[in-house]
């Protein structure tokens, strides 16, 4: 048996630990340069407003409905995650951290009779230690916990957790359209609704050998999950990252070369970063830089260049000697750049990777330094210690009016209370 502790609306529930009057209100928390909508309190949801809406697009509804609005904090929401992980590390179970706000555990050892009562206990233990509120689905495979979830998150008897099992599946699946099944995307769910497969329960029913032909192995384990049968095992492991990206749209358009350069240092110390906290090295970094493709009274140029690296590096100064000369010949002027973005590629575990024989102790000596780089950036705050080219005076950074504090990772954010 499995669970899936899910959060519910997971970046208006970080807001709203912190500011209980928002609670019942209407919330939304919009993308990078306050762009699009990518969190909604259910008083939002209500309202009619989607995922994805442009927010310049919804203006008047957020005035006329008094949506509280906030920019993404993703610092918090961060912190927040780790939190909620924590507490359910805590349960003694086997688990899977799926995303930022799901996680997967192993409930094989309990009794069918023992199973609502542990999960209900356990989602009122998350919401004291975290603040969060989360929905919890329960059944034989991790398809069918997804299955529970959704349902579990239509707050089931008030309880916010519900279990699929025998006596209740077909009557369940039929509720979920097959849109809504874990691993259908939007062109398989139209190949389906076509062949007039439009909900869970059908797709259960529906032949192997069909699926297979048309859907491939995935779809037919998915297939079987909605039978009952398990075929996609939790994942405890930690599994490291096969390409690593940081981009950004930028807040206000960029025309300086020195701006673009600084953009894309920054990214690079970003992806370098995470490379050395999964200890793995890079072969490629794959770098690019756009106009607005939405401006069509703007002239538009866009271009990207992939650069291999001697041989595998995880050293952001070394990383930026081969990527910036690169930044200056592709930069031209005359455009308004609006995206940049650097992507590292051929990651490799730092215990396999061929050095060179003559550079290994400059190697180990590079590694001791970076190391002490990342600590004090972690303890201080991130880019404390950074290099020049990164810059400080950026006029292109991310457009983030409504902002709330980062009250758990920086000292001057902390939340005061006047008594």
């Amino acid at each position: 048996m499995y669970a899936l502790i899910d959060c519910n609306n997971f970046y208006v529930s970080c807001e709203r630990i912190f500011n209980p009057h928002l609670e019942n209100k209407p919330v939304i928390v919009l993308s990078n340069n306050d762009g699009c909508v990518i969190a909604r309190s259910n008083e939002t949801k209500s309202i009619g407003i989607k995922m994805g809406e442009p927010a310049f697009k919804i203006k008047d509804k957020i005035y006329k409905n008094n949506i509280i609005t906030f920019s993404t904090n993703f610092a918090l929401y961060g912190n927040i995650s780790n939190r909620v992980i924590n507490t359910v590390s805590s349960f003694n179970c086997n688990m899977e951290i799926y995303s930022i706000d799901e996680v997967f555990i192993d409930l094989s050892t309990f009794k069918r009779d023992d199973l609502l009562e542990f999960c209900l206990k356990k989602k009122k233990r998350i919401k004291k230690w975290t603040g969060i509120p989360v929905s919890i689905g329960i059944s034989k495979t991790k398809t069918l916990a997804k299955a529970a979830n959704y349902i579990a998150k239509k707050n089931h008897n008030g309880t916010g957790v519900f279990l699929i099992d025998e006596s209740n599946i077909s009557n369940t699946l039929n509720k979920i359209s097959v849109s809504n099944v874990w691993g259908i995307g939007r062109k398989n769910n139209q190949f389906l609704i076509y062949n007039n497969i439009k909900t869970a329960n059908d797709l259960s029913k529906t032949d192997l050998l069909w699926i297979r032909k048309y859907m491939t192995i995935r779809g037919e384990k998915t297939v079987r999950e909605l039978r009952g049968i398990s075929c996609i095992p939790l994942e405890q492991l930690y599994s490291s990252k096969k390409s690593i990206c940081t981009s950004r749209t930028f807040g206000k358009m960029v025309t300086k070369q020195k701006d673009l350069i600084e953009s894309i240092a920054m990214y690079v110390a970003r992806c370098a970063e995470k490379l050395r906290i999964q200890n793995s090295y890079a072969n490629f970094a794959h770098i690019f830089i756009s106009s607005n493709s939405f401006r069509n009274d703007l002239p538009q140029y866009a271009c990207s260049k992939i650069i291999k690296f001697p041989i595998p590096i995880s050293d952001t100064g070394e990383m930026l000697v081969y990527i910036i000369p690169i930044v200056k010949k592709i930069f031209k002027k005359g455009y308004l750049y609006k995206k940049a973005g650097v992507v590292l590629t051929g990651i490799v575990s730092n215990t396999v990777i061929q050095k060179n024989l003559f550079e290994d102790c400059k190697i180990k000596n590079k590694e001791k330094l970076l190391n002490k780089i990342d600590s004090i950036n972690r303890k201080m705050g991130r880019d404390t210690v950074r290099y020049a080219i990164q810059g400080y005076n950026k006029s292109w950074i991310l457009k983030q009016q409504k902002l709330s504090p980062c009250y758990t990772t920086r000292w001057s954010d902390l939340l005061s209370v006047k008594l």
